[in-house]
């Protein structure tokens, strides 16, 4: 009976190496290529990301401190509704609408705005009619034009700038700063 590994045409001995002759030139022994640097000098080297897999939930990326949410309405564009949760609002066409939650608004010279607003500051260059609440700081610049029910934390109006309607100063809405003869008054009061 022949060997089955004759049959598979596999050797039974293993192969011997070839060893060189006796005048035969000796190689170096190679070796195998160098990878290249991956960071140059300078550069610094960031870990790798996370694989995401399929079934992993999606997390979004968290918004830096320096990225504000930011609306603008551009020239000759029309806006009417509701405004909630942007940073800062940027008027250049003509906006009607009840913002709320918003930081600051800017109504340039082209800007109009109608219906109400709650923010923290407000500059005013074209023109606003409505009620307006500002907690800070309100400038109206020379070309700007304000109008309604106007309620505000500080004004600044330019020369030429004009406001009319129902004016009031809110009361600050820091803490007072309390100095020891303040509080000694009190106490004695």
């Amino acid at each position: 009976m022949a060997d089955a590994s004759d049959d598979l045409g596999i050797p039974m001995k293993p192969a011997r190496p070839v060893v060189p002759g006796p005048g035969a030139p000796v190689k170096p022994p190679t070796m195998p290529p160098r990878a290249p640097d991956l960071a140059r000098a300078g550069e610094a080297i960031r870990p790798p990301e996370a694989l995401r897999r399929p079934g992993d939930p999606v997390t979004p990326p968290r918004r830096s401190e320096t990225e504000i949410r930011k609306l603008i309405v551009g020239r000759e564009i029309t806006l009417s509704g509701e405004i909630t949760s942007c940073d800062m609002l940027m008027v250049e066409g003509s906006v009607e609408a009840n913002l709320t939650n918003c930081r600051d608004v800017d109504i340039a010279e082209s800007g109009l705005f109608k219906g109400s607003a709650a923010i923290e500051e407000a500059e005013i260059r074209g023109r606003f009619e409505g009620n307006l609440v500002v907690r800070k700081r309100l400038l109206i610049k020379a070309s700007g034009r304000v109008s309604g029910t106007i309620r505000y934390g500080q004004i600044e109006i330019e020369c030429g700038g004009q406001i009319s309607g129902d004016i009031q100063a809110q009361p600050s809405a820091e803490p007072e700063l309390m100095t020891t003869e303040g509080a000694a008054a009190r106490a004695a009061g």
